[in-house]
């Protein structure tokens, strides 16, 4: 039997023009929203795309903390991924806990490993994971960013650089929005931003360990993350403003 060939990260690329053009706007992107808002804080998964914005943060000098939400699921190469961010940066990355009595309750109801019965379990998995360390997070913030681009999904193609989060009333940017693939690995590579090890491993998108898999070639990119439910359910709910 023949395996199969997983995703690999893209050879192609921007010219160095549109590359600069990208990168100047992005890094002026992030001043502005520094400039316009008091507390900004980016909710980083330590995936590519958000190791450009965690990169083109700290070039800028943008005044925009940096969370992780640790939902005690994650690959140890997230884990490990934390602390090479910090060290190449000079910076902190805060870790974001679940409540424990959420996810005892969460376990209780559906068991540890739940989330494969379907979409219910799956939303009260993330919720007590995710989304409620994530309003925890956000508490005092006026704005946040997230590293969403209109590419990666037939639920983000409508997607805009400025949103009103209303379920937290609070403003949310999306600063690599009109980004491509081939965008974010030119500058990964321009740059010498750190790559998740996983990426090296055909995982173009990365969550939860349990969550998560490899994606063959041709493969929607975000076929790995949830892959026993339908197409449409490829949210954990982190992005769903009401």
């Amino acid at each position: 039997m023949i395996a199969p060939e997983f995703w690999s990260i893209p050879t192609d690329a921007p010219s160095e023009s549109e590359l600069a053009r990208k990168t100047a706007t992005l890094k002026q992107r992030l001043l502005d929203i520094d400039s316009r808002f008091s507390d900004v804080r980016f909710a980083t998964s330590l995936a590519a795309e958000d190791m450009v914005i965690t990169d083109a943060i700290v070039q800028s000098k943008a005044n925009i903390k940096l969370f992780t939400l640790a939902t005690g699921r994650l690959h140890q190469e997230t884990v490990d991924m934390t602390k090479t961010t910090e060290k190449h940066y000079g910076i902190s990355i805060a870790q974001v806990y679940p409540e424990e009595s959420d996810v005892q309750a969460f376990i209780d109801q559906y068991g540890m490993n739940g989330f494969y019965d379907g979409e219910v379990a799956k939303k009260a998995c993330c919720g007590a994971r995710k989304i409620k360390p994530l309003n925890a997070a956000l508490l005092g913030a006026d704005a946040w960013l997230t590293g969403q681009r209109r590419e990666q999904s037939t639920t983000r193609v409508e997607l805009n650089l400025e949103e009103l989060d209303d379920a937290r009333g609070i403003a949310k940017f999306n600063p690599l929005f009109d980004w491509t693939e081939a965008d974010i690995w030119a500058y990964i590579k321009q740059e010498g931003v750190p790559v998740h090890p996983l990426h090296l491993k055909g995982y173009p998108s990365i969550g939860c360990e349990p969550c998560t898999r490899q994606v063959k070639q041709g493969e929607d990119i975000r076929a790995g993350r949830w892959w026993w439910l339908q197409s449409d359910s490829k949210e954990c709910g982190l992005h769903v403003n009401k």
